[in-house]
């Protein structure tokens, strides 16, 4: 026996032959069989799993045929004119399928960059491998031009050439970099460049395509004013009131330079104060993530006594006062669940305030959030140099929100009809649709597995054929459909065997579907499980007994 395999030209591998009637070959491969047999038989044939047929021809002594493998398969050597061969078991070719390229993207690092001052050009780095070799690669370029729904998009696709990282020059590892010049793109403020790579191999007759994701670079664009005509409807991103964060800084940066000749104790103090202005501006962000109010009538520390005459009162003053100002005016209601929580507790979440920002902005004012957070416990200890990163950090985080162009609100909630309350209880399905509640019934096909494996516990006959069946019609769905064809094969040419009715039936366990969850009964006691709780009854009767 003699298998010559020749793997398509595309993959580079040489050919091949093997002494053995099984082998794993490279999709799309020609196998030709070369067999001798002794004593000669009138006719040989390859018979496959999916019932196809090759006859061999007979030339010189040689037996042979050919076949072009596209998926892995299972044959017999069948003869007719000579005894049976004495290993009649099905034979295995698995085809190694070609995979599609891997894309790693190296720069950019992050899928959104924003443009630095002064940049004209946008560095990429890709890498890409694949098993045989790497075809062609385009490198899609989009650009987009304009807001909301004046948006224009330009599309170009550059072929690029890659570096061979490997010395064996087989092209299956390149690099590829490239350089777009932003401004033979036409990109000005506002626009964003979205790039994706798409790597295709040389499989023949059609390639596989691996796509990477798009990375955008966004130029932000001016702070724009409201439109004419919506208002009432369009809000800005941020209030004029949250650029106090760069003041923070600035008192911060004082703070430090000042630093040498001021006492520990005066430094603590106006450090501490400096931490009650990053209080109260985080507190107003919070509002707007429907976070829940802090206020405190007195200074937390001493340190703090010197906002008295300063901005940092007079803040906390403003955003009070209203909330001060209803409570006095409205009296408490006794049963009044709104009066209770306004006078004596506070509210988590409001829905208005939740429903101002995009999530993507509000992910933004969360990560300021965190940076305010990390000042204000530096400022509060007195150690402004470790609070100054956080601060910066903070400010970095409020300008990227106001970039945001606007929020649109809705302008109505969602409102529900009112329930009859006369047809409550009384069964009346008049105008409702009517649910498909019923259950599905189970596959009748998928007890096939269960029923082989329960004929196979004994070491009576079993029908193979309905198995099969079913095996070739669930072929794509089983994780190894031909393992299961072989082990039935086994059995149905020897049904004595113990070791290949095992195997089979192991090979079905994992086929069985789960049973539906159930009540069951309690497992009646045995013997000695009776006498037990007869035991327990008496002892707990005499014990009650004696109690009395």
């Amino acid at each position: 026996m003699q298998l010559d395999i020749a793997a398509p030209a595309y993959t580079n591998l040489p050919a091949r032959t093997e002494s053995t009637l099984e082998a794993r070959v490279a999709e799309g491969a020609r196998i030709a069989w070369r067999l001798r047999f002794a004593p000669e038989p009138k006719s040989a044939a390859l018979v496959f799993h999916d019932g196809s047929r090759i006859d061999l021809s007979h030339r010189d002594g040689d037996w042979s045929g050919e076949r072009v493998l596209q998926a892995s398969a299972l044959y017999r050597i069948v003869l007719e004119g000579a005894p049976p061969l004495e290993d009649e078991r099905l034979n295995r070719l698995d085809v190694i399928a070609d995979r599609a390229p891997e894309v790693r993207v190296i720069q950019p690092e992050k899928s959104l960059t924003l443009l630095e001052d002064g940049q004209h050009e946008w560095n990429l780095d890709f890498e890409a491998s694949d098993d045989y070799g790497i075809g062609a690669a385009n490198l899609t370029v989009t650009l987009a031009q304009g807001t909301g729904e004046n948006i224009a998009f330009k599309e170009q696709t550059l072929a690029l050439s890659g570096e061979d990282i490997e010395a064996d020059g087989l092209h299956r590892h390149l690099r590829y970099r490239h350089r777009l010049d932003l401004a033979a793109l036409g990109v000005a403020k506002g626009d964003d460049v979205i790039v994706r790579l798409a790597v295709s191999d040389n499989r023949a007759p059609e390639a596989n395509t691996t796509k990477s994701a798009s990375f955008i670079l966004r130029w932000p664009p001016e702070e724009s004013s409201d439109s004419v005509g919506m208002e009432g409807i369009v809000e800005k991103t941020m209030p004029a009131y949250f650029r106090s964060q760069r003041q923070i800084i600035i008192d911060t940066e004082t703070l430090l330079g000042e630093q040498p000749p001021l006492s520990e104790e005066h430094m603590l103090a106006r450090s501490d104060g400096i931490g009650v202005d990053q209080k109260i501006l985080r507190l107003r962000y919070g509002q707007f993530l429907g976070e829940e109010f802090e206020t405190r009538s007195e200074p937390e520390s001493p340190a703090a006594e010197h906002a008295e005459d300063g901005k940092s009162d007079a803040r906390a003053d403003a955003l009070t006062a209203h909330a001060h100002e209803q409570a006095r005016k409205h009296a408490l209601k006794f049963g009044d669940v709104g009066d209770v929580m306004s006078e004596y507790g506070h509210t988590h979440d409001v829905d208005e305030a939740a429903t101002l920002i995009d999530p993507e902005t509000k992910a933004i004012l969360k990560s300021a959030l965190n940076e305010m957070w990390q000042s204000e416990l530096h400022l509060r200890q007195g150690r402004p140099s470790e609070a100054l990163p956080f601060e910066r950090k903070a400010l970095e985080y409020i300008k990227q929100v106001q970039q945001s162009t606007r929020i649109y609100l809705a302008r109505v909630g969602l409102e529900l009809p009112a329930v009859d309350e006369g047809r409550r209880l009384s069964g009346d399905r008049k105008g409702v649709g009517d649910r498909d509640t019923a259950l599905v019934s189970a596959d009748g096909d998928d007890a096939v597995p269960a029923a082989l494996w329960r004929a196979l516990e004994t070491p009576g006959p079993a029908d193979l054929e309905p198995f099969e069946r079913w095996v070739h019609a669930h072929a794509s769905r089983l994780p190894d459909a031909l393992t299961l064809l072989a082990a039935s094969d086994r059995v149905r040419h020897d049904p004595a065997c113990a070791e290949c009715r095992a195997q089979l039936r192991n090979s079905l366990w994992p086929l069985l579907s789960v049973p539906a969850t159930a009540t069951s009964l309690r497992i009646a006691p045995d013997t000695p499980g009776r006498a037990y709780l007869d035991a327990i009854g008496a002892k707990s009767g005499a014990g009650a007994q004696a109690r009395q």
